[in-house]
């Protein structure tokens, strides 16, 4: 045979021109040790080396640091930048770090993600990884034009995650219990879905009072210390509940942020949550997982549930694809109940005459209870 496995890889081996060629396929799997052999083959035919000597792929250490300077620094939040290099430094490059990049199979990737598993690290977390490692090669292979295709990624399975909403008492007790600047701040996340950055950095400048409307054009960003485009780099416009509105109107102002501290600071992330922390204790749900983007959370819950359409809901949100937003979509009245109910003779349309079966079956019985009172008159 031309590919073999050979201790848990696939190889090929051939001759060609008196010569014996016995490489490793970068993708191993039989399909694709036979499509590296193809490739092999066509490289003789053209009079092409195959000499090892001539690979371009450096170590993945090596290339991570390229990638995360000429790419993610320039395509991504500060946020996600910092994300991204503490994935490479903690886990990938430690596990990759010495194998040439072409030389990464899916073997690799499987032993990567067993030992993962050991160390009792969540498939969530595992699955955020290999996303990263699979931008990482799949650009790899791009830039430095490998030979074969990036190793495949089986990836783990996720259950869904539990996204707590508040019940309209909640709100209302959140609410009850602020005043000043987080009252308003809890108001408007609950109204607009807005994230918990978006509401930090919202500028007097971005409210139309006339249109009655708001346009999300900003995060504060922490590691940035500035502001920053919102997730997915697009402006949204939300109109402004009248509670929303009246209470910000009251103060309204021509530029800078709509919420600051007592000290007239802009609120940061951590500010922001020991303030919903402390007030979450003082409201009895103190052993509740209840942060800012619950609030997101029950507004886009509450819409749902009242029977705005999904693709409204993620424009709202911001989402920039609709299965996201499908994450809320089993609040929505549903045709579920209906569709049972024509299981049931009662509820069954009746074809000739568009009647329910269920309203003919009761005139028949009211016409049979009749027909027995004539009866006992006679009598």
């Amino acid at each position: 045979m031309s590919v073999r496995m050979i201790k848990k890889s696939w190889w090929i081996d051939f001759r060609a021109n008196h010569t014996r060629h016995r490489k490793r396929s970068p993708e191993n799997s039989r399909t694709g040790a036979l499509a590296y052999e193809a490739m092999l083959r066509q490289k003789l035919a053209r009079g092409e080396s195959m000499d090892r000597a001539e690979r371009k792929d450096p170590v993945f250490e090596k290339f991570a640091a390229k990638w995360f300077e000429d790419y993610v620094i320039p395509n991504n939040k500060p946020s996600e930048q910092k994300h991204k290099k503490y994935v490479l430094s903690a886990s990938l490059v430690p596990f990759f770090g010495k194998m040439l990049v072409g030389q990464i199979t899916s073997y690799h990737v499987d032993q990567y993600k067993a030992q993962l598993v050991k160390e009792g690290i969540a498939n969530k977390t595992i699955k955020n990884r290999l996303t990263i490692l699979n931008k990482c090669l799949i650009t790899a292979y791009e830039w430095l034009q490998l030979e074969g295709t990036p190793p495949k990624i089986k990836w783990p399975k996720c259950a869904p995650p539990h996204m707590r909403y508040l019940s309209p008492d909640e709100c209302e007790l959140f609410l009850s219990h602020t005043e000043g600047v987080i009252h308003e701040m809890i108001l408007t996340a609950l109204r607009t879905g807005m994230r918990q950055g978006e509401i930090r950095g919202l500028q007097w400048s971005s409210i139309d009072w006339e249109r009655r409307e708001l346009t999300v054009r900003h995060s504060l960003c922490d590691i940035a210390k500035a502001l920053v485009p919102p997730k997915s780099n697009r402006e949204r416009y939300i109109p402004l509940d009248s509670d929303v509105y009246e209470a910000l109107y009251e103060r309204k102002k021509s530029t800078g942020y709509v919420f600051l501290d007592a000290d007239g600071k802009p609120f940061d992330h951590k500010r922001a949550g020991r303030r919903l922390t402390k007030i979450r204790k003082s409201v009895g749900l103190d052993k509740e997982k209840i942060g800012w983007h619950t609030f997101r959370h029950t507004f886009a819950s509450r819409l749902v549930t009242k029977g705005v359409q999904l693709n409204r809901v993620q424009a709202l949100l911001g989402h920039s694809s609709i299965l996201t937003t499908m994450r809320y979509a089993h609040l929505a009245p549903t045709d579920l109940r209906e569709a049972i109910d024509t299981l049931n003779p009662r509820h069954v349309l009746n074809e000739s005459f568009g009647q329910p079966v269920g309203n003919q079956w009761i005139q028949k019985q009211k016409q049979e209870i009749v027909e027995k009172i004539a009866v006992a008159k006679k009598l």
